[in-house]
Formats: C-alpha cells, structure tokens, sequence
C-alpha cells in the first residue's frame, strides 16, 4: 500500500500518509484505541474504500479489482456476530454456503477446522453456550473456511482470560508460515508474543515498520530500574517516561525509559518491546 489515507469529515482523518508492504509471516498492528488500526484493517478487508493513495495485492489494485483479494481472504472483525442459536457446526454449515463452498467439500472444510481449532467434541453445543475464547476460535474457523493467503483479525484477544489469550496467541502462530496473518491490538504482550514484524500506528500515521530486533535497538541502553517513595510518584510521572510500576518494601520500582539515567540510582536494564512502543509512541 502506498501513501494511503482515509478521510471521514474535513480535517478529520482515521489514516495519513501510510505506506506498508507486506510478505507471509505475522504482522502485528500497535497502538492505542484511535490509531487507525481497524480503519486500515477494514481497507485492507476491502470493506471501505481509502480516500487517497492505492493498495495492490499481487500488483492488481483492490479497489478497482476486489475480488482479486477477497477470493484469498479471511477476515475475523472486533466486532464479530455469531448465530447464538445455532451450533458450531450449523454455523459454519451456514457461512460456507456464503463464501460458495458446498456439499462434501464443505463438510470436509468444517471438520478439518473443528479439529484444528479443538472444537470438534462441542460441535453441536450452541454457540450462544460458548465462552469468549470458544467463540472467538469459531470466528477463526469461519475466517479459514477457503484456506485464505491472508488473514485479518482484529483486537482478536479482547475480552478473554489470561489462559484464552496465550491459547489464542499459539494458535496465530501455528496458522502463519506460508499464509499472511495481520491482527492488531493494543495489548504489546500479545505483539511480542507471536508477531515477527510490528507495525506501530498513532493518530493515524504509521511511525514505525520493523521486526521486533529493530523496535528494541531504538531503546537499548535507554531503560533503568528506579526505586523511588510511593509520595514522589505523581512527580516521578511529570518528568519521566514510565513504562512499568511495581511496588515494593522498600518503595516503588519504577521502569523508566529515558536518553540518560534518570537520577543516581538509576540501573540500567534490558529493554522489551513495551519500553519501545512507548518511547516510539511519546516521540
């Protein structure tokens, strides 16, 4: 994609000026709820149209030729509906049919992916009976359907337990290889977990596009451990870049990233990728 931008009233824009080629693997889209995560998902989704710049899959451009991309795409939005009165497997019967996918062929499909996903015993359960994180792998069954080369999934870990979301997390990587998977989220661990290239997005602009050995060279050597009275935290907070507070006997240890150690008691630690999504972010 190339200098795309999506304008919704004048002066506002949900996306400026982004530029982002992609390959297979796991692209992981960062940053805060109102960066523009889900707007360049839903270009991408061919569900709404950029109002500058194009976007070519293959080198033929989606919005002349959409078809070109959703024949191979799987698309799981934060916001998907299930059927809660229909079961699992009534459900992908269904969404099959919509995607054009018949008879044996579809039966095969959708006992293939109930395996897969670890919900062929519960098949026939209603889904309105299924917990977040069940649901949100039914949503993935329905997005592999026509074993799509790219997939799109949106805040996908949103909502579920810390046990759904690392299940989750190993299920994004067990599905990459040869296929293209980009989800976003605001939540790093689960970037840092599963993503080999990380795409941070604020306020609409792209502000950086690389692997995670890349985001952390922006930090190394600019983040130290600070032990500090719990009284002093509110003025700590004014004058430094905190990425992490734990509290202690002895006081609050705080996490700070900055250009040169924050007092005299600073030690120097090694950064994470938390430390540079934020100081990329602050930038």
């Amino acid at each position: 994609m190339s200098n795309i931008g999506k304008q919704y009233q004048e002066n506002v824009w949900g996306l400026r000026h982004v530029d982002l080629q992609v390959q297979p693997g796991i692209l992981g889209l960062l940053g805060p709820n109102g960066a523009g995560k889900s707007t360049l998902m839903r270009l991408l989704a061919t569900i709404s149209e950029p109002s500058e710049g194009t976007i070519t899959w293959n080198g033929v451009g989606i919005r002349e030729n959409p078809e070109e991309i959703r024949r191979i795409l799987g698309y799981l939005p934060q916001d998907f509906g299930v059927y809660p009165h229909l079961s699992a497997h009534e459900f992908l019967n269904y969404m099959a049919a919509v995607k054009g996918i018949s008879g044996k062929a579809a039966e095969k499909r959708i006992d293939e992916l109930l395996g897969l996903l670890h919900l062929y015993d519960v098949r026939k359960r209603r889904i309105g009976s299924f917990s977040g994180g069940m649901k949100q792998r039914i949503g993935i069954a329905q997005a592999l359907l026509n074993d799509p080369k790219l997939l799109i999934i949106d805040e996908p870990t949103i909502g579920l337990d810390p046990a759904e979301r690392l299940s989750f997390r190993n299920l994004l990587t067990d599905l990459s290889g040869e296929r293209l998977i980009i989800f976003s989220t605001h939540i790093v661990s689960d970037i840092e977990a599963t993503a080999d290239r990380i795409a941070i997005l604020s306020k609409g602009r792209l502000i950086s596009d690389s692997n995670p050995g890349e985001l952390l060279r922006h930090v190394q050597g600019k983040v130290w451990n600070v032990v500090i009275p719990e009284s002093q935290l509110q003025e700590a907070r004014a004058k430094w870049l905190i990425s992490a507070t734990v509290r202690r006997e002895d006081g609050l240890l705080l996490r700070v990233v900055s250009e040169t150690p924050p007092n005299e008691q600073a030690t120097a630690v090694h950064a994470g990728i938390e430390d540079a999504y934020l100081y990329l972010s602050a930038g």
